[in-house]
């Protein structure tokens, strides 16, 4: 079968408890982007940050997969060929679900990163201001997430994969956020066959060669059926 390149945004994850970020009351409709998710907002009130972080760990700490995300862990052990996973997403439930070497572009809520050094760690499930780096013993030690201006992590290599893709997939994505929302021009750009699964239509699914619409646990089960040309269980 080829390389196939999916990439996975909080839809996948909402219907296993986990809120979204753009739809009518989501984490963006409850917090200001600028309070929470930028740097100059940690600098202004980290404990306002840790707090934020600290609830969304604990959340999908107690999340479950759903059928979606094991069903793209099937694809990835049963396909002939390549499966690669990049999410947007910081939880864990990919691997829950059973895949692996999942890209995390936006860094993840088990992670703890020194501001100061760089250094890296599992984060406790409460983080407080003022937390030591154990590397440098620096008191500024922060979530490991990829917040807006920063640079998301991995992208060398996943622009190497989608330079690759035979189909490249988007899922529970809004299409919104960038680098990620011109991965579909990459991929089209090596006549990669382009799939958007969502709710509902994103900002920039006219660049997609096919669109479903519907629940992630459905559509995407579907989806990775007729890929592994196999019935639905």
């Amino acid at each position: 079968m080829g390389k196939i390149v999916i990439l996975t945004g909080a839809g996948i994850s909402a219907e296993s408890g986990l809120g979204t970020f753009r739809d009518a009351g989501g984490l963006w409709a409850q917090h200001s982007i600028e309070d929470v998710a930028t740097p100059e907002g940690f600098a202004r009130n980290p404990a306002l940050v840790h707090g934020f972080y600290n609830a969304r760990r604990q959340q999908a700490a107690a999340a479950q997969p759903n059928s979606a995300h094991r069903a793209l862990a099937r694809l990835q052990s049963d396909c002939s060929g390549e499966v690669v996973i990049v999410t947007q997403n910081v939880d864990a439930l990919h691997e829950a679900g059973g895949a692996r070497d999942v890209l995390h572009m936006h860094g993840t809520l088990a992670g703890a990163l020194c501001a100061a050094c760089g250094h890296r760690w599992p984060a406790p499930d409460m983080m407080e201001p003022g937390e030591l780096c154990p590397r440098c013993g620096g008191a500024s030690a922060r979530p490991d997430v990829v917040w807006f201006g920063e640079m998301p992590y991995y992208m060398d290599r996943i622009m190497d994969h989608l330079a690759g893709a035979d189909i490249f997939a988007a899922i529970g994505t809004s299409g919104q956020v960038y680098p990620a929302a011109g991965f579909v021009q990459e991929a089209n750009a090596v006549n990669a066959h382009t799939v958007e699964m969502n709710l509902d239509r994103s900002y920039i699914a006219s660049a997609f060669d096919e669109t479903r619409l519907g629940p992630a646990t459905q559509i995407v089960v579907d989806w990775v059926a007729e890929q592994l040309g196999v019935t639905r269980a």
